[in-house]
């Protein structure tokens, strides 16, 4: 309950918008047609995905792992919250007669919270990944490449749920946000939101952070045996350097549609005077940023697959014809192993 003691639920804080407002902003035709474009995105990397996985080597199977679970969070993410929002854009029901004991705010808060955080720690996996198969190219054995790249993806599944859980258990709150047809954390001042909504800024920032890092050190890596003395020898593979421009893709996507939303939630619940009244209200000008920042970091679960999509070899050599007729490169390994014995 919030401290005034009104009526209203834990999840449900005082807005001041009418019901001719709410239909004004909320579309059903527009979150529908969102969705499935998502959707149909995803589902069409998924495909080029299950295709490109039969005879790839034991780097390009772990990395194309990483992808699949990628593209079926960002499909699970739109499928899930997109019937949620959709049917309440549709119907334009009261939450508080329809969910009086918060448990459908507290899901949709806890799955905003999960399916945001993946593509973030995925991309991060992502990219330790790749610099260890750049860098340490024999420091782990392939045979069981795969099998420890489902396992990561699986730490990163269980990491974003675990922190999605914390309000339920007492650390920040869920509470429905403008126009009242999703959930999400509270941006206010109480301690558990403020822990809370930090917490979430920090883990997401940290996993650009290391993505951009590691990055940045495997495409130097790529560039410097690319460009070497032994270059017209030695050259990257074409899948390595094809991977590592997904990749990069994805990493730029992702900064692009969430650091605005990761800035924007630290910055609120550490204003001074408090962004949120004591009774929850938040102004009209921070509710509406939230929600046009959230939703351009929902364009991330579409934007993804596309860039798998895009930034293949068929493609790009479709686009650029004289690439095609460039001799194939050999491995990156042998050179780094020449570099290792004469040290």
């Amino acid at each position: 309950m919030w401290p005034n003691g009104s009526s209203l639920g834990p999840c449900l804080r005082p807005t001041n918008i009418t019901l001719e407002e709410r239909r004004l902003i909320a579309s059903p035709w527009f979150a529908a047609s969102f969705c499935l474009v998502g959707l149909a995105s995803n589902l069409l990397a998924l495909s080029v995905l299950v295709s490109a996985r039969q005879g790839s080597s034991h780097a390009r199977s772990s990395f194309l792992t990483f992808l699949c679970g990628l593209v079926i969070t960002d499909f699970m993410g739109l499928l899930v919250t997109g019937i949620i929002v959709v049917s309440q854009h549709a119907a334009l029901f009261d939450w508080q007669a329809v969910d009086p004991g918060c448990s459908l705010c507290h899901f949709m808060g806890v799955i905003m919270v999960f399916f945001g955080l993946c593509p973030l720690l995925l991309g991060a996996a992502m990219a330790s990944e790749r610099y260890l198969g750049i860098t340490r190219p024999f420091s782990r054995p392939a045979a069981s490449s795969q099998r420890r790249a489902w396992t990561m993806v699986g730490l990163v599944w269980a990491t974003a749920l675990a922190l999605g859980l914390l309000p339920l258990l007492g650390v920040g709150r869920y509470t429905v946000q403008y126009p009242g047809s999703w959930c999400f954390l509270t941006l206010g001042a109480e301690p558990g939101d403020v822990v809370f909504g930090l917490l979430f800024t920090l883990l997401g920032s940290l996993s650009v952070g290391l993505s951009f890092l590691l990055n940045t050190i495997s495409v130097a890596t790529l560039c410097r045996v690319y460009h070497g003395q032994e270059a017209a020898q030695q050259r990257p593979r074409d899948c390595e350097v094809e991977m590592m421009a997904q990749l990069t893709g994805i990493m730029v996507v992702a900064s692009i549609c969430w650091m605005p939303l990761l800035v924007f939630i630290a910055q609120t619940v550490l204003r001074s005077p408090p962004a949120m009244s004591p009774t929850g209200q938040l102004s009209r000008a921070t509710e509406k940023q939230l929600l046009i920042y959230l939703r351009v970091a929902t364009w991330n679960q579409i934007l993804d697959p596309w860039v798998y999509i895009l930034f293949r070899r068929a493609v790009i050599r479709r686009l650029h014809p004289r690439l095609s007729t460039r001799p194939r490169s050999l491995s990156l390994q042998p050179q780094l192993t020449r570099r290792s014995t004469m040290q």
